[in-house]
């Protein structure tokens, strides 16, 4: 099968746009019990760690989809430059959107996994939580009033486009991935409880 027919199965750009609002969705509401977590962070703690590694694979998902996108938009790709690009602050704002989600993730998880003994590492999770947080309100603003309806689009028949099955497959492979992955790292996770009551 060519690669021109395999785009076609997936979608092409509009499936591509769905995978990346219904990914989004799905990422607001965890990142919102997230956000309730870091409020009262004492007593969720173990709630705070566990959401924040579940929360790894479906962003990973969303940023290989908003990736390709602009990968095959750079690239030249026909169908792709048609769909257009996102509006310009969007564009401007996307670096950091990026490079704040890698150094939060990136410092929660070298914090579960070094412990409670570190000294820079948890000023860099806090740091980049706030650099995240601006960035990341922004780009979901941005956002906001088209995601709702793309994400839903899927279930709307005489909206369908080709690939509603792999969508929606890898976006609960990522779920249940991220669930396995969080379950794994309770036992790493225990010396921060432990930690925090000792405090």
């Amino acid at each position: 099968m060519s690669n021109l027919n395999v785009r076609r199965r997936l979608g092409g750009p509009t499936g591509n746009e769905r995978l990346t609002a219904m990914t989004g969705v799905v990422l607001i509401v965890l990142l919102a019990v997230e956000g309730v977590t870091v409020l009262f962070l004492q007593p969720l703690l173990s709630t705070h760690i566990f959401v924040g590694v579940l929360l790894v694979p479906p962003v990973a998902l969303k940023l290989a989809s908003t990736g390709y996108r602009l990968a095959r938009y750079y690239a030249g790709s026909r169908a792709f430059r048609e769909k257009g690009a996102p509006a310009p602050l969007l564009r401007l704002l996307a670096p950091l959107v990026v490079a704040s989600t890698l150094a939060l993730f990136a410092s929660g998880i070298l914090l579960i996994a070094l412990g409670p003994g570190t000294r820079f590492v948890l000023p860099l999770h806090q740091a980049s939580f706030i650099t995240w947080l601006a960035a990341t309100g922004a780009h979901v603003l941005g956002h906001l009033l088209r995601v709702s309806r793309l994400a839903t689009a899927d279930l709307r028949k005489h909206e369908r486009v080709p690939g509603s099955a792999l969508r929606a497959s890898l976006l609960a492979g990522s779920l249940v991935a991220g669930t396995i992955l969080a379950i794994a790292t309770l036992p790493l996770a225990s010396v921060w409880l432990h930690w925090r009551m000792e405090g």
